[in-house]
């Protein structure tokens, strides 16, 4: 017999520490709905984030280096689908609630435009005065508003937890900007202006498993595509360097693309391990109890040591000076970004061309945020093959 939501939960109680989100203890929806019989609520929030139309976009567009560009490559649903499984990791070491912290993590990059960052670059650009873009704004007005599958409400009805996850998600690498991306919010429990200063334990380990996982899988990517030196980054980057020399010293006859997957793993085993040990004793030192007195902190309580939390940000420098810069991966996404903003243009021109459901949207945000949301929810190749048409080869 399969558990029900309310064994579910008291298994939540049994085994969860006091201060982790408990799914009996959500603040709700914006549209109350009958509780679902066989998931918790953030199972229940997982599963309508992997079927929506969002989610499945994601296979088609960039993470670094642009869609298409090889077999083997990151894309941004496969870089989606390592940040949750690290996520889900971590939270289990820490006795967090991990549904919740893979449901935020599977959601994370639901609002990325296609291109990666240069991408939301030239959006943000094209929208300066009219509320901006950013990824992560976009993926919470996504799940409020853009996701069209039920007949009560639009969005996805997640939530207000979920939601927190994402409208407080930050890591070093995305822009920090205060854009409204034109978000309505009408929840009970509006998120931008609550109270707390902090999420969840839960969604600041989604936050966390994110910046572990681009530096880590962007590094495996850049040697994958032969743009990165493993004899470099052993001289310049000592979070590499630490597990270079490890495997090489327990397992000196492996061939060289084993040693150097291999040497990612134990890159990415060494981070979590600082990470959960760090946090186990920042979360003793605080002295709370409730998921609550976690978010009446004012400072994250999920962290690297001091040491990790400088070699990361020699590894993010490393990657923005030899990877994100390098002329193979940065003219690509230029000349895509280019793209991209010929297409708002063009649609700024001829507004009716955007579908008609981006048409009706644009009774209620305006007909630039019509084309912005229309553009950032489209895939890599879809925008190359709609510029192809618009404009020719």
């Amino acid at each position: 017999m399969p558990s029900s939501k309310e064994q579910l939960e008291q298994r939540e109680r049994q085994t969860l520490a006091p201060y982790a989100q408990f799914s009996a203890d959500s603040r709700g929806r914006v549209h109350p709905e009958p509780p679902a019989l066989w998931r918790t609520e953030y199972q229940r929030d997982r599963d309508r984030v992997i079927h929506s139309r969002a989610f499945r976009r994601l296979e088609y567009k960039t993470q670094v280096f642009l869609n298409g560009t090889g077999d083997h490559l990151r894309t941004r649903l496969t870089h989606t689908i390592e940040v949750a499984a690290i996520a889900r990791s971590i939270a289990s070491a820490l006795n967090l609630n991990d549904d919740l912290a893979e449901t935020i993590a599977l959601a994370h990059d639901l609002g990325h435009s296609p291109f990666g960052h240069k991408g939301e670059e030239v959006l943000d650009q094209l929208m300066r005065g009219h509320g901006g873009f950013e990824h992560n704004r976009q993926s919470l007005r996504i799940v409020e508003e853009l996701e069209e599958k039920y007949p009560g409400f639009r969005g996805l009805n997640l939530t207000w937890e979920t939601r927190e996850g994402l409208a407080k998600h930050q890591t070093p690498f995305d822009q920090m900007q205060n854009a409204e991306c034109g978000m309505q919010n009408n929840s009970p429990f509006p998120i931008r202006h609550s109270p707390f200063s902090q999420p969840s334990l839960e969604a600041q380990v989604a936050n966390l498993a994110d910046e572990l996982t681009y530096c880590s899988h962007d590094l495996d990517d850049g040697l994958e595509a032969g743009l990165l030196s493993e004899k470099k980054l052993t001289r310049e980057v000592k979070l590499f360097s630490e597990s270079a020399r490890a495997v090489k010293k327990q397992h000196p006859a492996l061939s060289d693309e084993t040693r150097r997957h291999f040497t990612i793993r134990c890159l990415i085993d060494r981070q979590v391990r600082d990470v959960v040990e760090t946090t186990e004793a920042a979360i003793l030192a605080s002295g709370v109890r409730t998921a609550d007195d976690v978010r009446r902190q004012f400072r994250p309580l999920v962290e690297h040591s001091p040491r990790r939390r400088q070699w990361n940000q020699e590894l993010r420098e490393f990657l923005l000076r030899d990877l994100y810069s390098n002329p193979e991966v940065f003219e690509p996404n230029n000349q895509a970004g280019a793209m991209l903003g010929d297409l708002f243009r063009y649609y700024l021109k001829h507004p009716l061309e955007i579908g008609a459901s981006s048409r009706k949207r644009a009774r209620r945000s305006g007909w630039l945020r019509a084309i912005c949301d229309y553009l950032s929810g489209m895939t890599d190749r879809y925008a190359i093959l709609e510029h192809e048409r618009l404009f020719g080869k």
